[in-house]
């Protein structure tokens, strides 16, 4: 039986690296393909596995959710915890992780400034979805549907005059987002603040959370905000790390 285990999880290895044909996985594990053949058989059945109409190999949707809950179970605010202290300290600046849930974006947690300027935002808090960078990243991961739907259904409060008015706007906005893989806050909810957001990833390549940089004008100009995404996109990708992300995946 530890046999048989540890020939079954040598071949979830191999397809975690690319998908494979039965011939190709049998000389991976070194076994005759009879053998692994059967193995593929019983994760087939239990969904560990699939096999696509080109007779190749891979990855099954249970996996997916036993990395879901694997990461639920950790939790992403203490995955991201070390890295967003890092990144509060490396740039002086405000630093907030948000997740979507239940058609809200909220703070899950706050590093604060060094700075006097204090942004009003509370762990816990829900964002407008409309005016702010972490929600913009959060949205524009969503399913073409599900993102025009959450559009059709804000309320677009204009908090200054730079905020989005909506839903066509917006759906643009987020278009641009998931292309250029971050999103800006430009004084679109508090007239003297702007931020830069990105996402973090599981290992199925899905934005879990998003983290963000918030910045008062008074301290940096846009063009300097802008100039913390390396730094904020090496954090994210670092907890994206943790999270089971992979370079193979979609960024």
């Amino acid at each position: 039986m530890s046999q048989s285990l540890g020939r079954a999880l040598a071949i979830l290895g191999e397809l975690g690296e690319a998908p494979r044909t039965l011939d190709e996985l049998a000389a991976k594990v070194g076994v005759h393909k009879t053998t692994v053949l059967r193995l593929l058989r019983t994760m087939e059945d239990e969904r560990f596995v699939r096999r696509d109409g080109d007779h190749r190999f891979h990855l099954g949707s249970r996996l997916f959710a036993l990395a879901g809950a694997a990461l639920e179970q950790r939790g992403v605010r203490d995955v991201a915890a070390p890295h967003l202290a890092r990144l509060n300290d490396a740039t002086g600046q405000t630093v907030h992780l948000g997740v979507y849930e239940g058609g809200d974006v909220i703070y899950l947690d706050k590093y604060d400034s060094r700075h006097a300027i204090r942004m009003y935002s509370r762990v816990g808090l829900r964002m407008p979805l409309h005016a702010t960078a972490i929600a913009k990243v959060l949205l524009a991961d969503l399913p073409e549907p599900r993102r025009r739907r959450a559009a059709e259904e804000i309320e677009y409060t204009p908090f200054t005059e730079h905020t989005i008015t909506g839903p066509r706007e917006l759906l643009d906005e987020l278009s641009r987002v998931a292309r250029q893989g971050y999103a800006m806050d430009d004084a679109e909810h508090e007239t003297f603040i702007r931020c830069v957001a990105a996402p973090v990833r599981d290992a199925t390549g899905r934005v879990v959370a998003a983290v963000s940089i918030s910045v008062p004008e008074v301290v940096l100009s846009r063009d300097e905000v802008l100039a913390l995404l390396p730094d904020l996109r090496t954090t994210t990708r670092a907890i994206s790390a943790d999270c089971g992300h992979t370079e193979g995946n979609r960024e």
